[in-house]
């Protein structure tokens, strides 16, 4: 399935449609949101603009947890999804997003990166 994101939108002042003069293009794709889940690693390469690689985390095991304390990484393995401002259903479906506080065997740590773009889990612990 491929989402089109739509160039012209709305209507004229008049309540008439615009009438569009040509039709979609390939940079106006859009695609659906990866919804990263919680299980073993799945991971997909996917071709941008400009032969750019985007990497989508489908399924993420582990996360990369930086301590503030002691300023260094560890790898951690996810657990659940405790809370998830964006959208409340993502914590019972078990869905990693960007802000989202997940636990983990180093405790809890919130969600710095974007799994569904960079292709990794990174967070701080909270």
């Amino acid at each position: 399935m491929v989402v089109i994101q739509k160039g012209q939108v709305g209507r004229k002042p008049t309540g008439g449609i615009y009438k569009s003069a040509r039709g979609r293009r390939k940079y106006e794709m859009g695609r659906l949101p990866a919804m990263t889940k919680i299980g073993e690693q799945r991971i997909n390469t996917i071709r941008t603009k400009g032969n750019s690689r985007k990497m989508k985390v489908y399924v993420a095991q582990f996360a990369n947890i930086l301590d503030p304390k002691t300023k260094k990484y560890i790898k951690s393995a996810i657990k659940t999804v405790a809370e998830c401002p964006a959208n409340r259903h993502f914590v019972r479906r078990n869905i990693v997003v960007k802000g989202a506080i997940i636990t983990t065997e180093a405790g809890r740590a919130k969600v710095t990166s974007r799994p569904g773009q960079s292709g990794t889990v990174n967070a701080v612990l909270v």
